[in-house]
């Protein structure tokens, strides 16, 4: 094996200690059925994900699920010409293709997940091959008693932290209310449009939110998203923000109702036994270490 070729190798297993110092593990993405459908993934334990790691046999299936079909927003087909003219790694007109992670390697002219195999290949039911960038607000506040008083753990003395939580529906997961970031968009404007159509169901922004948002946020994640629908050449990356309303009057004091995407939302207690969607408990973690708040 050529130096060069060591040294990738090198660099893509480093890649899993990146993101917030968290070591990343290709996780809800393996050993299962693929998301609305019925292929079975090939099996990949644990000590075979990395593709440093030898597995002679792994010949995944390539599948792109139909549900892209004539979709504006989907990549070209693999094999057609217009695929042959992706620009990875790079901002491809209005697509940005580059990776939170660096860059990521063309094998065979697809793109390979920078965390390891799946075991599947093609694009799944995610839209771009490479990167899908996503953008995640999580909107927090004190949970407060009928008095208006914020409430406190009475060991830790720390106080009792909200989150506005989207029940998904098509996994019945709470989650972030995030979503995928439009070509040319900047991702702030993905984390405002995001948490206006899935937790308050509404095309239209209250001057509240606007004010809220503009208020700014504190990025707590930036990477690799650990996600049901990542493939060897598609997966999830994702800014996550935390916008944080202190006194509770202005996101804090609306009424929720559930977008399209959503089956329930709802401002969800925050502590250690949160259960949410793909990795979005370590974000959400990470919030709660940053306020200080119980968990």
């Amino acid at each position: 094996m050529r130096l060069t070729e060591k040294l990738f190798r090198r660099i893509t297993d480093e890649v899993t200690k990146m993101s917030s110092g968290t070591k990343i593990m290709n996780t809800t993405c393996r050993n299962c059925k693929y998301p609305g459908s019925e292929i079975d993934r090939c099996h990949v334990d644990d000590s075979s994900v990395t593709w440093s790691a030898e597995y002679p046999d792994y010949k995944p299936e390539l599948y792109d699920s139909e549900r892209l079909a004539g979709k504006p927003w989907a990549d070209p087909a693999l094999g057609t010409e217009e695929y042959r003219q992706i620009k990875f790694n790079t901002k491809d007109g209005n697509v940005d293709r580059t990776s939170h992670l660096g860059n990521y390697r063309i094998v065979d002219g697809l793109p390979r997940n920078p965390i390891g195999r799946t075991g599947i290949g093609g694009r799944g039911l995610l839209g771009r091959w490479g990167p899908n960038h996503a953008a995640d607000p999580i909107v927090t506040r004190w949970k407060r008693d009928a008095n208006g008083i914020a409430m406190k753990n009475p060991i830790t003395k720390q106080k009792y932290l909200q989150m506005c939580a989207i029940k998904r529906k098509d996994c019945g997961e709470w989650a972030i209310p995030g979503g995928m970031v439009d070509p040319g968009e900047q991702v702030t404007a993905t984390l405002k449009r995001e948490f206006v159509e899935e937790a308050l169901n509404s095309d239209t922004r209250p001057l509240e939110i606007d004010i809220f948002f503009q208020l700014g946020g504190k990025e707590v994640y930036k990477g690799y998203v650990d996600d049901p629908r990542n493939t060897d050449n598609a997966w999830i990356e994702t800014l996550a923000m935390n916008f944080h309303d202190e006194n509770g009057d202005l996101v804090g004091r609306f009424n929720l109702e559930a977008g399209s995407d959503a089956a329930r939302v709802m401002w969800k207690d925050i502590d250690r036994n949160i259960k949410l969607y793909a990795n979005h408990s370590k974000m959400v973690k990470a919030v709660v270490q940053r306020l200080q708040a119980h968990w």
